[in-house]
């Protein structure tokens, strides 16, 4: 009987840790809330837009196009996932890398600004999301470009 009680204890704990783990995972998405939306920047150079959406409780996707006129000269594809404890952003730009993506691990996560690096990227190596005021987003992208330290900075208005 003492062997069956405890069994069942042992049992009662590893069910409830194994639930307590799962929603803290989960939970860490959360923390990039804010980038859901439609994101855009206009300028003479053309329109900026990331259009961000919650795909499940570990997921969220967007697509970014930047266009002149009419022309498209960007388009990209973007996935926020949450693997296990890690935040993962993966971007898959049409006619580079195959059209396969490529992924930027997170070095930082605050309630205001997301920081996603891959050292082995040829550019960029690091990606920057930061919430501004005024429902404003600033969008980094750094790294060496031609052997040179290059940082790019969009900052787009929610719409």
């Amino acid at each position: 009987m003492f062997q069956k009680i405890t069994l069942l204890m042992l049992l009662a704990v590893v069910v409830f840790s194994c639930q307590k783990k799962e929603s803290v995972e989960k939970d860490k998405i959360k923390i990039a809330d804010w980038l859901i939306g439609n994101w855009e920047n206009k300028s003479p150079d053309g329109l900026l837009t990331e259009n961000w959406q919650k795909v499940n409780d570990s997921t969220f996707s967007a697509t970014s196009y930047f266009i002149k006129g009419k022309d498209t000269l960007h388009f990209e594809k973007i996935v926020l996932s949450q693997k296990g404890e890690k935040l993962t952003y993966s971007a898959t730009v049409n006619g580079q890398n195959n059209d396969k993506a490529i992924d930027f691990p997170s070095t930082s996560e605050t309630e205001t600004k997301l920081v996603f690096e891959n050292p082995q990227h040829d550019y960029p190596q690091k990606i920057t999301y930061t919430k501004g005021a005024n429902n404003s987003l600033t969008a980094e992208v750094t790294g060496k470009l031609q052997g040179k330290l290059t940082t790019e900075r969009f900052i787009m208005v929610k719409k």
